[in-house]
């Protein structure tokens, strides 16, 4: 089936099987590698990019149904001489121990700092105008979808509250 995808601001027009995830167009076929395949079953936030400005899970859909969207993966957050903010903290604050999951928790990140922007309510603190502060609390249940094997959960959740100004 062909297919032309947005990808990081760029046009790419592919021929694939339509069963192909995004995640798998993203990899074998554009080979962006950033973003990673960890189970494969939409458990592990591995494979975070966003769609349309919204993160969602390539592994559990379909390549041809975003005919039309705007995909950005990690290598689109920044280029190799400037570093997102995101991707910055993460370094200074040591988020991350093998890096498996770094693409995915930096995309995750940045979705979840844009939904906050945009004042999507939260499940920890219901009125975000009485409390605007984010708290570790408020990251950690709205990161909640990525997982880190290594454990580095205090290290990525102070990277984030720097970039998102939250209080400690």
């Amino acid at each position: 089936m062909h297919v032309t995808l947005s990808v990081n601001g760029t046009e790419h027009a592919l021929d694939i099987d339509p069963r192909t995830t995004l995640l798998d167009a993203l990899r074998d076929h554009l080979d962006l590698t950033g973003t990673k395949k960890g189970c494969d079953h939409g458990q592990c936030g591995a494979c975070t990019i966003l769609l349309d400005g919204k993160r969602i899970n390539s592994c559990l859909t379909l390549a041809v149904m975003h005919e039309g969207d705007a995909i950005t993966t990690v290598e689109g957050l920044s280029t190799p001489d400037a570093l997102s903010p995101l991707q910055a903290a993460f370094v200074a604050h040591d988020g991350y121990q093998c890096g498996y999951c770094t693409p995915g928790q930096i995309c995750s990140a940045t979705g979840m700092l844009e939904e906050i922007a945009a004042g999507w309510p939260s499940h920890v603190t219901d009125d975000l105008e009485a409390d605007p502060a984010l708290t570790r609390e408020e990251i950690s249940e709205r990161m909640s979808g990525n997982l880190c094997r290594c454990s580095a959960y205090p290290n990525i959740v102070d990277a984030i509250a720097e970039v998102g100004g939250a209080a400690k």
